[in-house]
């Protein structure tokens, strides 16, 4: 591969890109990218100017006349073309957004950009096709599932809700934690705090809307302080954070050193990070309804959010690989039959990996399900792993005939006339997942 640094105002949009085929000229595929692609470009041009760069090299052949035709990524150089010069944008409006995004760009503008450069048209069409015609069984490229697509926002933080690593650096100049001039590296902030269970242990979390601060905001704001401190200083690397077990580790140590926050430092009523003031919640109520209707709709076991610190070790691979399973691939009205066996599979393998890393005192061979299962929970009490209320709530799965029971459990995996419920699997889930997740961490 021949990478080379071509002038911006030589490379030409491909009037016969794939996409749309034979045009008129290079103004016309330029238009019909912003015609048939409105709302990608917008995008596309907001993400290269909030980067300053684009991450990708373009593909491209020179021709006779010394113009370098694109082959593949004329979406990004027409995106920079406009920013370039967007008075060359086909409308008004248009002219207007490209001119808008330019004054938002940071330092020099680029007038060349880095390109393959293939001379050989034959190979170009063999690129093309390994990138473009699907997977060719393993011949082209792969796209990601839903479950690779969650592994890398979960490992690298990359799509939440609200920008948190630009929150955390505003409150902390205006509470000046940093200069006015500090530069933090926000992607590698971005990766430690790639889930909730991270952020919880720095005492933030981050709803739909906004971030809360969910311990007292000193404590919050110094520990977010130092770990951005490391960052800024190199204390920390991206290959110190780059997988859920160097994260992990990281915090363990901030941990010991007294520098995050304590479950005695816990609110009680969390804070907007912005303003610092309490979230008033709504009424529970509504937000009862808001959760019936969710788990209704839902097609998975699984929510997808749950879940998202679990790191598969060793002795967890096979019930990480069944949570997957249940989490990703096995859909309601299509698999209610082996949601159902694996939940209680899921159930059983969890309790046997806690009792067997912690080490449950008075646990027999002879126990059932349900004796084990009560034993553990008890074990999580008395050890602060969950509430009183949360071990009311579950101390009834012991209980025969209840709905949420061991019976219940067993009556899916061997009794031939009791069919799977979505609506009742689902609320066991939600009732079990958290002491789930406290197994699976051991």
């Amino acid at each position: 591969m021949k990478l080379k640094s071509i002038l911006l105002s030589d490379l030409s949009t491909n009037k016969s890109n794939d996409r749309h085929g034979e045009l008129i000229d290079e103004d016309a595929a330029i238009e019909w990218l912003l015609k048939h692609r409105a709302d990608h470009m917008r995008n596309l041009t907001k993400d290269i100017v909030q980067e300053g760069q684009i991450y990708e090299p373009p593909l491209v052949h020179v021709d006779d006349d010394g113009r370098a035709v694109v082959f593949d990524g004329n979406r990004r150089v027409t995106c920079l073309k406009l920013l370039n010069s967007p008075q060359n944008a086909p409308t008004g409006d248009w002219q207007k957004f490209f001119k808008e995004q330019r004054k938002l760009w940071v330092g020099s503008f680029p007038k060349k950009i880095p390109c393959h450069v293939e001379e050989d048209r034959d190979r170009i069409d063999e690129i093309l096709f390994r990138r473009h015609t699907g997977g060719q069984s393993g011949v082209g490229q792969s796209q990601w599932d839903a479950e690779a697509k969650s592994h890398f926002v979960r490992r690298t933080g990359k799509k939440t809700s609200v920008n948190l690593a630009e929150e955390i650096e505003e409150k902390l100049k205006e509470h000046e934690y940093l200069g006015a001039n500090a530069k933090v590296p926000r992607s590698n902030l971005l990766r430690l705090l790639s889930s909730e269970g991270l952020r919880n242990r720095v005492g933030i979390s981050v709803q739909k809307q906004h971030v809360e601060v969910t311990h007292e905001d000193g404590k919050v704001l110094s520990a977010l302080h130092r770990i951005v401190d490391d960052l800024i200083q190199k204390e920390v690397t991206l290959d110190d954070i780059w997988s859920n077990s160097d994260k992990k580790r990281y915090l363990d140590r901030l941990e010991k050193e007294g520098v995050l926050p304590t479950a005695a430092d816990a609110l009680e009523k969390h804070k907007n990070l912005k303003t610092l003031k309490v979230v008033e919640k709504k009424q529970k109520g509504n937000r009862s309804s808001k959760k019936t209707a969710s788990s209704k709709d839902r097609k998975s076991l699984i929510r997808p959010e749950d879940g998202d610190d679990l790191t598969s070790k060793s002795h967890t691979k096979r019930a990480i690989d069944i949570w997957n399973e249940l989490q990703y691939h096995l859909k309601f009205g299509k698999h209610d039959n082996a949601i159902a066996v694996l939940f209680r599979v899921l159930l059983e393998l969890s309790i046997g990996n806690y009792i067997a890393r912690v080490k449950v005192l008075h646990v027999k061979e002879t126990d059932n399900l349900g004796q084990r299962f009560k034993k553990v929970l008890d074990h999580m009490l008395s050890q602060g792993e969950i509430d009183k209320k949360y071990h009311e709530g579950l101390a009834k799965f012991q209980q025969r005939e209840h709905l949420l029971s061991a019976n219940t459990m067993n009556k899916y995996v061997h009794h031939s006339h009791f069919f799977p419920s979505d609506l009742h699997l689902k609320s066991m889930w939600d009732s079990l997942s958290q002491f789930i997740e406290i197994c699976l961490k051991k």
